[in-house]
């Protein structure tokens, strides 16, 4: 199975290395990429991935936001999506969890421990659900 992942995020640098992180997985992976929740809701309207990974802060609409018509959207609610922020805020993630996110991450400062934990939620969601699609 090939999987897609949306990656939601405003910053180049980050996306960069997002992206670097999942090339140390050896998995195949089709990356999708959106600078804001507007656009990431028009892609996923035609290109509908298997996991959205997501930042909170983003111009036009964020992260929670983007969340909400996702998971209000009868054909993208069943999407898992996964914060993946700095934000650390409790509000922040009370806020994700209320809408429906299916995981929250905040950024780890090492990038061995930022790769691990990408591929562990991959792993998990591999083989928890995206098999059922």
């Amino acid at each position: 199975m090939r999987l897609t992942i949306l990656l939601v995020e405003d910053d180049e640098i980050e996306m960069l290395k997002f992206k670097k992180a999942l090339n140390k997985i050896n998995s195949p992976i089709k990356i999708l990429s959106a600078k804001n929740g507007e656009e990431a809701i028009q892609l996923c309207e035609t290109s509908l991935p298997n996991l959205i990974f997501l930042d909170l802060k983003m111009p036009k609409m964020n992260g929670l936001e983007f969340l909400s018509l996702l998971k209000n959207n009868e054909e993208l609610k069943s999407i898992p999506a996964m914060i993946l922020t700095t934000s650390n805020n409790h509000n922040d993630i009370n806020n994700a969890y209320k809408i429906g996110v299916a995981g929250y991450i905040v950024k780890p400062l090492r990038y061995d421990a930022y790769v691990a934990q990408i591929k562990k939620v991959i792993e998990y969601w591999c083989i928890n659900e995206l098999v059922k699609r």
